[in-house]
């Protein structure tokens, strides 16, 4: 393992990276029980769906790990399944399994970017500013999730979110778990973050906020799986809204995870094999039935965890096999014993704003409505968007227009694009 993940020239060791990748399982394990919930309202079989869940976070993590040896996490995403069900079914009018298809022609055309010099051109082609402004803005995000699943904020219909009681039971375990992370943290203590999942759950338990329903039945049947595997429907791929689904689709995977990727990776030269890994875990999630698959925005809390290499994602993606028979037990984690590792992974990503000169303002709007966006519609690929349309308008209308490569102009022009298909 030391010499195939380079432990030693990655300053890090075997026990950090193993801690890292149960950090990293434990704030996404989530994804285990509510991907199959989300697809089963399209009409997906749930404990199909659940299985698929599984087994394409094990061949992301697996495809993460040996190919990339990075230490990112490959699930299917929150956003890519409600954009399946809500907008290529429920929108378009697609059925899941022509939905399906689409997902398969979207990866095949993040494939062709990711393994051509398109991937990189990219990444060179985007400006530091905008890097930097992606990472902070995903932390941003990251650390609103954290404040909406812990209760801190919650919902008001006069000013859409307000403070959460302290109170109440839910934010209460939210802010004891965080006083339990945090000084953990702080002092560099080895798995503080899974120290402080096992004993914000214990609080919940505590308090009366977890349920134990889920550990008096172990039973899950999976028979009707070959209802989803490789269950394509082409019959619509000679009208408008299959190609518009398409198109669509492809913008929010590819952009959103080279966002990600370039925002939360330790070492930007894993970025190729990392997005390549990412795009082939797509076309094998809709081969296996389910939504695309996406880096993971919990990937995170296994880099702030200390992970470097691949050993990370393989341990994560190993934990997916055991979790098959262990559902009950992910299901009693409450969202406020995770919520305040969110919080705290959210304010390292944000620090990445030293890097933007905010004294430039052509550079800083469009990361000021990167910052904005993205939690506020709850969505990266949305904030990513603005961000990348702002850039070169500001920059022309400033007379900056050498700052903009050909590659931002286009880029520009194809999320316009996408948000105008978006509205019809």
């Amino acid at each position: 393992m030391n010499k195939f993940f380079t432990i030693q020239s990655e300053q890090t060791t075997i026990r950090s990276e193993i801690l890292a990748g149960l950090t990293s399982f434990m704030t996404v394990a989530y994804i285990i029980v509510v991907n199959g919930a989300i697809l089963n309202t399209a009409g997906m079989p749930y404990e199909a769906v659940t299985l698929a869940t599984l087994i394409v976070s094990f061949v992301g993590c697996m495809l993460m790990a040996l190919w990339a040896n990075s230490p990112l996490i490959i699930v299917p995403g929150m956003g890519d399944n409600a954009f399946f069900v809500f907008t290529l079914v429920l929108s378009f009018g697609l059925t899941w399994q022509q939905a399906l298809a689409a997902v398969l022609i979207a990866g095949l055309v993040f494939i062709i970017a990711a393994f051509t010099k398109g991937a990189v051109y990219l990444s060179r082609s985007i400006p530091s500013s905008m890097v930097h402004g992606m990472t902070a803005g995903i932390g941003l995000f990251i650390a609103f999730l954290g404040l909406k699943n812990g209760w801190l904020v919650v919902a008001s219909q006069g000013t859409f979110v307000k403070l959460g009681n302290f109170g109440e039971p839910h934010a209460l375990t939210t802010v004891l778990t965080l006083l339990i992370v945090l000084p953990l943290f702080l002092k560099n203590v080895k798995g503080s973050f899974l120290i402080g999942i096992i004993g914000g759950t214990i609080i919940g338990a505590m308090l009366g906020i977890v349920d134990f329903s889920p550990l008096r039945d172990f039973s899950i049947s999976f028979g009707h799986y070959n209802e989803i595997f490789f269950a394509y429907d082409f019959s619509k791929i000679n009208t408008v809204n299959f190609w518009t689904a398409v198109f669509s689709l492809s913008m929010v995977i590819i952009f959103q995870n080279m966002g990600a990727q370039l925002g939360m990776l330790p070492d930007k030269a894993k970025f190729q094999r990392s997005f390549q890994a990412n795009a082939v875990s797509v076309a094998a999630a809709s081969m296996l039935g389910c939504s695309p698959a996406t880096t993971a925005a919990e990937s995170a809390t296994g880099i702030a965890a200390g992970g470097r290499t691949g050993l990370t994602s393989l341990t994560a993606g190993l934990l997916f096999i055991p979790a098959l028979f262990l559902i009950p037990f992910f299901k009693i984690i409450p969202n406020e014993a995770i919520a305040p590792v969110l919080i705290i992974v959210g304010c390292l990503m944000v620090q990445s704003l030293k890097q933007v000169p905010f004294d430039d303002f052509t550079e800083a709007f469009p990361v000021y409505l990167m910052l904005a966006i993205m939690p506020l519609t709850f969505s990266i690929a949305n904030g990513i968007a603005f961000g990348f349309i702002a850039y070169p308008i500001v920059k022309l209308v400033t007379g900056k227009r050498k700052d903009v490569s050909i590659t931002m102009y286009v880029i520009a022009f194809f999320f316009l694009l996408y948000f105008i298909l978006g509205a019809l």
